[in-house]
């Protein structure tokens, strides 16, 4: 774990797992990460909480691709990039949508000054008093639920498949056995990277913000996460989650997706005040 004088946290855990709890943009944040349980290298997910101000709070999960060079130094140059451009912003008190669009912006050229062919992706979940957005570029997701389950709001993935599930024509469950559901179509790091803004959304106290890597959803059910992330503690939700998909990930089956990979969670929520 890294925490540095303003209050940034950004996890890493290169080769164990890292976790952190906080008290950032008025609510509670439970982070995770822990590199993929096949292999030796480094994990390539980035995690960080940026504070904005006294009652913000920027989310960010960048996962580097590991087909391609320095996948972790991708990862970590695009969140400190981004968290740089919003200390920067906060100096010039500019609109947090726009220091956000200004940091993606900044972040896609420092991986693409790396010169390697270097890539990410980047989802991010900005919480401006009661108000949170998400910010998508690649396959990493996140999600808002309410205390019943209900979905507020739900990035896209970035790939044939987060394609054709938006489209209708293929299943949220099929999708996940899909032969080509490892493909990617947008990223940190190229001349043609885009960034797709959710719609503001308000949060009601115990709504749950999730941003995860795909070794997190590429494991889990969609209706599994948010039955797990809607209820109870953060801590204990996090913990669930994650050991179900390093459970799918170490135990192959034909039933259930099995996917190694790097693993990297965030949840946050409002307290309840009566």
């Amino acid at each position: 774990m890294t925490v540095s004088g303003d209050n940034i946290a950004m996890l890493d855990g290169a080769t164990e797992p890292d976790s952190i709890e906080a008290q950032l943009g008025g609510g509670s944040i439970v982070a995770y990460t822990d590199r993929s349980p096949d292999k030796e290298t480094e994990n390539e997910d980035t995690v960080a909480a940026i504070p904005y101000g006294d009652d913000a709070v920027v989310l960010a999960v960048a996962d580097g691709v590991g087909a391609l060079p320095a996948g972790r130094r991708a990862s970590q140059t695009a969140i400190t990039k981004l968290a740089e451009t919003l200390q920067a912003a906060m100096t010039e008190t500019m609109l947090l949508r726009t220091a956000i669009l200004d940091g993606i912006e900044a972040a896609n050229q420092a991986v693409l000054d790396i010169g390697n062919g270097a890539a990410t992706t980047m989802t991010v979940v900005t919480i401006e008093g009661l108000i949170a957005r998400t910010y998508q570029v690649g396959d990493s997701e996140a999600i808002i639920v309410g205390q019943r389950g209900r979905i507020k709001s739900q990035t896209m993935v970035h790939s044939p498949t987060g394609f054709a599930v938006e489209a209708g024509f293929l299943g949220k469950r099929e999708a996940l056995h899909h032969e080509e559901r490892h493909l990617v179509s947008n990223f940190i790091g190229t001349n043609d990277m885009r960034i797709d803004i959710g719609p503001a959304v308000k949060l009601r106290p115990r709504d749950t913000v999730l941003l995860a890597s795909d070794g997190l959803t590429d494991n889990i059910h969609i209706d599994e996460v948010i039955n797990i992330m809607r209820k109870g503690p953060l801590d204990k939700a996090i913990e669930s989650m994650t050991r179900l998909a390093h459970h799918r990930m170490t135990n192959e089956s034909k039933l259930q997706p099995s996917k190694p990979d790097d693993l990297s969670v965030i949840l946050f929520r409002k307290p309840y005040r009566r």
